[in-house]
């Protein structure tokens, strides 16, 4: 009997309707779609479009299946709320919220012969609801060697099985320009790192930590001094989700040989961040953070975080935290936290007041001097024990939370011989 039960999204013609909604609730839609299609694939993409027109790791999209469209819920419209971003040769328009920046899906700049309606990929992370039976992260793609390590390495497996790793090949005419890579960075020498977004409309360097921010007691408390493994000595160049080993003494071993064979240098935190905030201000699950002086950013940069000679835009989240996004692609920038855990008044140099500001940088957009890691483990040490705004990651969608938690922390066991657990001041 049981074998000839029906359940309702069985039966032929059954549909679920899907709401999303960003931060600011300006941008406001919903999808239709038939049950049997459920749960919608969605895939990460690693591609340096996607880093730099978000500020994360990788993009968070689902197809939506044929002839359906995302339906906007007034005022809400795709006129009157989001900007939309098209770059040169590009197959698509990039979508995100006109007021938070929240990225929201892209669409084909061409009809679908087949059904006359353009497709679309949303922005699944936006969502009222991610669970398995809706919503399925299924595979990585254009994951880079060279941008290892990344969200692919520390996200191998969700709920026990393996998010899959989809690379076309280099020849594949249907996919040119995420098999490309950016041009190295233009930068004045090897003690800075470039930050910039996509369309370029937000550009500046971040310098390495010094001796008298390690002196400074707020400043001090966003650095670690830590080794930076060998390239030649690192097991995760060649991230495999098929092969999720647990640590062992070898491993062990090879992390204290990095640490033998690696001087010790000063770097900035950087973590991994879950809360529903940065979530909805982005488009994606995970946010990538690190720290710095407002004022070390080089052009400067003002407290407002708007202008400046970029096309940086302010958007007040809470009643103490301004962040910044990109106006002309969408990437996320910064975050702003106005307490005296990342504010300081005191001496503004040569003897003056000023106010030292710590904010936190969109670790997406950064690029090294060769182009390389997007972890950029030479400036910035990860904490790998511990996830930002996990519990809100946890309500979201569990599996994912749990799954890189557990793959963070593995990967750090592997790399550096420990899971790094350590207090950023008024965590996210």
């Amino acid at each position: 009997m049981a074998a000839e039960l029906h359940l309702p999204h069985q039966f032929a013609g059954a549909y679920k309707t899907l709401t999303a909604q960003c931060h600011c609730k300006s941008t406001h839609f919903t999808v239709t779609v038939p049950t049997s299609a459920l749960p919608l694939p969605v895939h990460l993409c690693h591609c340096s479009i996607c880093r730099y027109t978000h500020g994360t790791f990788s993009c968070f999209h689902a197809p939506l299946p044929k002839e359906v469209e995302p339906h906007f819920v007034s005022p809400s419209s795709v006129e009157s709320s989001v900007t939309g971003y098209i770059h040169d040769k590009a197959a698509s328009e990039r979508f995100f919220c006109t007021t938070c920046g929240c990225h929201i899906g892209d669409r084909d700049l061409k009809v679908d012969p087949e059904t006359g309606k353009t497709p679309w990929r949303v922005a699944t992370s936006i969502f009222d609801t991610h669970d398995e039976e809706t919503f399925q992260i299924r595979s990585h793609c254009f994951v880079d060697p060279a941008t290892e390590p990344n969200l692919a390495t520390w996200l191998p497996s969700i709920n026990g099985r393996d998010v899959h790793v989809w690379n076309p090949g280099p020849d594949d005419p249907h996919f040119p320009l995420a098999q490309s890579r950016p041009p190295k960075p233009d930068l004045p020498d090897r003690n800075h790192l470039l930050a910039q977004c996509h369309c370029g409309g937000v550009r500046f360097t971040l310098p390495r930590p010094s001796e008298s921010d390690a002196a400074d007691p707020l400043l001090a408390r966003f650095l670690r001094t830590g080794p930076t493994p060998s390239p030649t000595l690192n097991s995760d160049s060649n991230p495999n989700p098929d092969h999720n080993p647990s640590p062992t003494n070898t491993t062990t071993h090879t992390a204290q040989a990095h640490h033998a064979h690696t001087p010790a240098t000063l770097k900035r935190v950087a973590c991994l961040c879950l809360c529903t905030d940065c979530r909805l201000v982005s488009g994606a699950h995970a946010m990538p953070w690190t720290f710095a002086p407002l004022a070390s950013l080089q052009p400067a940069i003002p407290e407002s975080l708007e202008g400046g000679g970029t096309t940086l835009r302010a958007y007040r989240s809470s009643e103490k935290v301004t962040r910044a996004f990109c106006g002309g692609c969408g990437a996320s920038v910064f975050y702003l936290f106005d307490d005296p855990e990342r504010v300081k008044v005191g001496d503004g140099g040569e003897g003056g007041e000023g106010r030292v500001v710590v904010v936190d940088v969109a670790v997406g957009l950064l690029r090294d001097w060769e182009g390389g890691s997007v972890a950029a483990e030479e400036w910035l040490a990860w904490r790998t024990g511990r996830l930002a705004g996990l519990e809100s990651g946890r309500r979201f969608d569990g599996g994912f939370a749990e799954g890189l938690a557990e793959g963070l922390g593995r990967w750090g066991l592997r790399r550096y011989g420990r899971r790094e657990e350590f207090e950023i001041p008024q965590d996210l």
